[in-house]
């Protein structure tokens, strides 16, 4: 399934919701569903720089596609993380790349998200993106 495919999905997902309370509660579902990352991996070197909250973020590179791991210690930011991982993981660096998180504003998480909230999701998706960089970079070298 592609990354613009997940992303109007999550979209659709969140237009069955009337209302911010219930999107965030929502949110904190998806959090709760998420399954944790193995605590080898929860060191200071996996940590989103810009999140408010503590977020680790652990990938692997295996058969040209990216894995991500992810956890926080906020219910509405692993919401956010599930979210992520959902739409990135598993999917080539070359993917993406190509790919803007459109659903952050189709939703309406950028308007009622707090700033630092705002500014953490988008570290995240930052973050994964240099990783994705990073081993596209690996690849095209090793070809």
């Amino acid at each position: 399934m592609t990354i613009d495919i997940v992303q109007q999905e999550i979209v659709e997902d969140f237009s069955g919701f009337e209302d911010w309370m219930d999107k965030y509660a929502y949110l904190i579902e998806l959090g709760n569903e998420l399954a944790p990352i193995d605590p080898k991996y929860k060191v200071e070197s996996n940590l989103i720089r810009g999140c408010q909250s503590r977020v680790w973020l652990h990938q692997e590179f295996n058969e040209g596609k990216i894995i991500f791991e992810a956890e926080s210690d906020a219910l509405i930011v692993k919401g956010l993380v599930a979210l992520l991982l959902k739409i990135y993981s598993n999917h080539t660096p070359q993917e993406i790349l190509a790919s803007e998180p459109k659903f952050i504003d189709e939703i309406g998480l950028r308007q009622h998200l707090s700033p630092t909230r705002s500014n953490g999701l988008l570290a995240m998706v930052k973050q994964m993106k240099l990783y994705a960089l990073a081993y596209e970079k690996i690849s095209t070298k090793n070809n």
